[in-house]
């Protein structure tokens, strides 16, 4: 893969895209004088919060107030799901493991939430019911349902077009990438053990794909580390999901001088230019710098501990000290989630000095706000989302929401739209 393409500019999110309208013609118009094509349904811009223990996502403002605009049910079918487990021991084996394992005792009901491009459906992977969904958002109901292989689905991505999806299947070690308006799967690839974390870049050439291993287990001890699986960085050409890259990040950080650093690569974000790339790893308080051209590791940041976090690994969610990570649209300011330590801080990304840690109950995601002004954190422990200010590095907001929110996005909806809750 050569180098100059992954470092291209990224193009327009799925926020920013529209459905391309199809050209119309006017009555009594001749076929080769078609008339003028209807209008684009005016759109707002939003966040999707995804409650992964309650099996809904909220809408909020994507800026300023960030005030909540209305709540969707993302397991309408929940009693037919549920029917289908329970008569299938393979299944409820897993949709047990699931509750007891990364659930933290709860079903997982939402992981990870886009919009379609025209704003009419939130498209929802449900990792207890190992599937991802289309929602209606105007009336609710289900428009199509991709079941993945294996029995969990995880994160997701979104290609710059707004067209696909990836989606990881944690236990079959599968990315599966589906048209996001009908859910047709128009292909897939194989991954390191557990995938997590999918990218796309090159304006949707690539996706990257980002294999944690088993986290779900309490061999946490360092000397347990080879009993966690193959993790790995999976780089495919999108249009025909063959691999064009693999990185070790394992000889990455030997290199550099940290062999007591774990290798599972969770949350990342790249630089505007896509030249770098700064990811998370499991069990460390900071974060990893690494230049894409180069394929070399050249900064870590360790940022400070909380006194009152125990030092037992096996107490900390899915072995992440720290996750959650988003990169201002400048680029100059990177915002991260102490998932553990219990803050979220903005870091410069020229010194790497972190600005104010702010307090936060268990943050387990962060996004950019709309007008790129604030990063927004999940708080999982406290039920609300929380705005920081890139600037300042002072919380500005807090929102509450559902049941142990996780992921945040970017998404759009009608300018009237009102929730299906709403309107029953």
């Amino acid at each position: 893969m050569a180098s100059h393409a992954l470092r291209s500019r990224r193009r327009l999110p799925l926020a920013a895209a529209l459905a391309v309208l199809a050209a119309g013609t006017a009555p009594g118009a001749s076929a080769l004088e078609p008339g003028p094509a209807p209008e684009a349904a005016a759109l707002q811009e939003v966040m999707f919060v995804g409650n992964n223990w309650d099996g809904t996502a909220d809408v909020i403002r994507s800026s300023g107030t960030f005030a909540k605009l209305g709540r969707i049910n993302v397991i309408p079918d929940k009693q037919k799901r549920l029917a289908e487990i329970y008569i299938n021991p393979v299944k409820l084996v897993y949709f047990l493991g699931i509750r007891n394992g990364p659930g933290e005792g709860h079903d997982q009901f939402v992981d990870d939430m886009y919009s379609t491009p025209d704003g009419t459906a939130m498209v929802v992977s449900r990792p207890s019911f190992a599937d991802v969904v289309s929602i209606d958002l105007t009336t609710g109901k289900i428009k199509w349902r991709f079941p993945v292989s294996g029995y969990r689905s995880d994160h997701m991505a979104v290609s710059p077009d707004g067209t696909r999806v990836a989606v990881s299947a944690s236990t079959s070690n599968t990315v599966h990438v589906l048209d996001i308006t009908t859910g047709k799967e128009a292909g897939s690839f194989k991954t390191g053990d557990k995938p997590h974390e999918n990218v796309f870049t090159d304006g949707g050439k690539y996706i990257w794909n980002m294999a944690i291993g088993d986290v779900n287990t309490d061999t946490d001890a360092p000397w347990l580390d080879w009993t966690k699986g193959d993790r790995k960085i999976t780089v495919v050409d999108a249009a025909t999901f063959k691999p064009v890259k693999v990185i070790d990040m394992r000889d990455r950080l030997d290199a550099f001088g940290r062999k007591d650093l774990n290798d599972a690569v969770r949350p990342v974000a790249f630089t505007p230019d896509e030249s770098k790339l700064y990811f998370q790893v499991s069990f460390f308080n900071g974060f990893v710098e690494y230049d894409v051209a180069d394929d070399r590791i050249t900064r870590v940041k360790t940022l400070p501990k909380n006194p009152g976090t125990s030092e037992d690994r096996t107490t900390w969610v899915n072995d992440s000290r720290h996750h959650g990570m988003s990169l201002s649209p400048g680029g100059d300011k990177l915002c991260v989630a102490g998932t553990m330590d219990d803050y979220a801080t903005v870091v410069d990304r020229a010194t790497l000095q972190e600005g104010p840690l702010i307090t936060a109950s268990k943050p387990y995601w962060a996004t950019v706000s709309g007008d790129g002004k604030a990063c927004v954190i999940s708080e999982s422990g406290s039920d609300q989302v929380t705005a920081i200010d890139f600037t300042t590095g002072r919380k500005t907001v807090s929102v509450p929401v559902g049941d142990h929110p996780q992921r945040v996005r970017i998404a759009h909806v009608p300018a009237d739209w009102t929730s299906p809750a709403a309107l029953g």
